[in-house]
């Protein structure tokens, strides 16, 4: 399994960025897709996850209402819109990708594939 995100970049506070991240090297139908980011001097946390199957999604308490995770099976990609930037979003943003839904969905060790990440600065 491989995954390759893409869109980072520099943004202002308030803006937008929209990452991409495209999954290869089997079927993925029914697969979890998720974000994780890490910021310099801390751990990495959760920030979106789309669940498989259901579709259902759980977000951050920090990107409720500003950020959005949504997917294109037939492209195995899953997107994340970040709206409403700040610099507190600033971090190497991960996506991941698990072939069932765990209720830990929060924890990055229920996760065993990741993509090498893509950077997003926030500042002005």
């Amino acid at each position: 399994v491989q995954l390759q995100a893409s869109g980072g970049g520099l943004v202002q506070p308030g803006g937008s960025l929209k990452l991409s991240c495209a999954a290869s090297g089997r079927t993925f139908n029914g697969y979890t897709m998720g974000w994780f980011r890490q910021a310099p001097g801390k751990e990495r946390e959760f920030v979106a996850v789309l669940r498989g199957g259901t579709r259902a999604t759980y977000y951050a308490d920090s990107v409720k209402g500003r950020f959005t995770i949504s997917r294109d099976s037939a492209k195995n990609t899953v997107y994340l819109q970040m709206n409403s930037l700040k610099s507190e979003d600033t971090a190497v943003y991960y996506c991941t990708i698990r072939q069932n839904f765990n209720v830990q969905y929060w924890d990055s060790k229920q996760y065993y594939y990741w993509g090498l990440g893509t950077l997003v600065t926030v500042s002005s």
